[in-house]
């Protein structure tokens, strides 16, 4: 059987870091993925009318070789443009325009992932965290866990209660893109 693991991430930085681990530890890139808001990346002209049109930023914005080496651009409605890469991705990027939201919590959910951190995780990337998602035998999901865990990810329970204190339900693909304050 095979588990799918997801975190999320403050940053764009420390979810990147977590890919490479994964792939250090012989994670197959095909189960990895990756959807973030990276913040050197100008979002001040984007087009959320396009979501579901990937645009290849290749191996500049990522590493030199594996899944990193795949990153495109997606548009969320809600969201914005944001750099994605593996399954989790593809799934989000074949969804119909206007409805890749839908496709990146539907993709999550199928694969096992509870309907409501799925919509968490989302809201995360909203805000401006990102997501790894990793589909690993059961044999092995225990390390991948690990690997996940030593970058300290978002605390599931404590961000939800954050989040629903502001009167947040779930994950609203109509909602403002979020800005962050400083950035």
């Amino acid at each position: 059987m095979t588990r799918t693991i997801t975190r999320s991430y403050d940053d764009y930085e420390t979810a990147s870091a977590v890919v490479d681990d994964l792939e250090n530890a012989g994670f197959a890139n095909d189960n990895v993925s990756l959807i973030g808001r990276r913040h050197d990346i100008d979002d001040s002209n984007a087009d959320d009318s396009n979501a579901g049109e990937g645009a290849g930023i290749g191996a500049g914005i990522g590493g030199a070789a594996g899944l990193l080496a795949g990153l495109g651009m997606i548009a969320i409605p809600g969201i914005g443009p944001v750099a994605a890469a593996g399954w989790l991705a593809t799934t989000a990027a074949g969804a119909a325009a206007g409805a890749v939201a839908g496709g990146v919590i539907g993709a999550m959910t199928s694969a096992g992932v509870d309907e409501q951190d799925a919509h968490l995780h989302a809201e995360s990337v909203r805000r401006g965290g990102s997501v790894v998602s990793v589909q690993a035998p059961d044999s092995r999901a225990a390390e991948a866990e690990a690997i996940m865990d030593r970058a300290v990810p978002i605390d599931l329970s404590a961000r939800r209660a954050a989040y629903e204190r502001e009167g947040w339900t779930q994950f609203d693909a109509n909602a403002t893109p979020y800005i962050r304050p400083g950035i």
